[in-house]
């Protein structure tokens, strides 16, 4: 993965589209940096994607602590796959990132089954029937006679 980043920058540092070196680089990888995902700012690799960019890791012991800090921490409270990934998705990429989430979260079924159990069930939303009086002279109305409870104390 170290290779992939490294081989990454040259590319961007030398700004080119050099055959021979993006041939060097994993699937995953050369996908993104042919899509010009892959931006160098200050010797720091960032991944872009539609509304976020965030950090590109390669070295696994950040990878760890940061699945530890997204999911296992107090803050994080041991929340299902879906919202680690959402936590994720701001702050950091690598490659098969959702592949390792999935597995990272998976051994926390016991904490999240009785989440699942509670949630709320998925279906149409319940349309609210309108007021049939208006509620603007409700206001008013109750308005009115608080002034003038005030007034008589007075």
């Amino acid at each position: 993965m170290e290779q992939n980043c490294h081989i990454s920058c040259q590319l961007l540092i030398k700004d080119c589209k050099d055959p021979s070196l993006s041939s060097k680089l994993d699937e995953i990888w050369k996908k993104a940096y042919d899509e010009g995902r892959f931006h160098l700012l200050d010797g720091i690799l960032y991944h872009k994607t539609k509304h976020t960019c965030s950090l590109a890791l390669t070295d696994r012991t950040v990878i760890n602590t940061i699945l530890n800090e997204c999911h296992d921490s107090v803050a994080a409270g041991h929340l299902s796959e879906d919202r680690t990934l959402e936590r994720l998705k701001t702050c950091s990429w690598w490659s098969n990132w959702k592949k390792d989430v999935a597995e990272y979260c998976q051994p926390c079924d016991r904490f999240q089954k009785p989440n699942r159990a509670k949630g709320k069930k998925f279906g149409m939303m319940i349309q609210i029937q309108e007021p049939k009086i208006s509620l603007g002279n409700i206001s008013h109305g109750l308005g009115n006679s608080l002034t003038s409870r005030r007034r008589q104390k007075l």
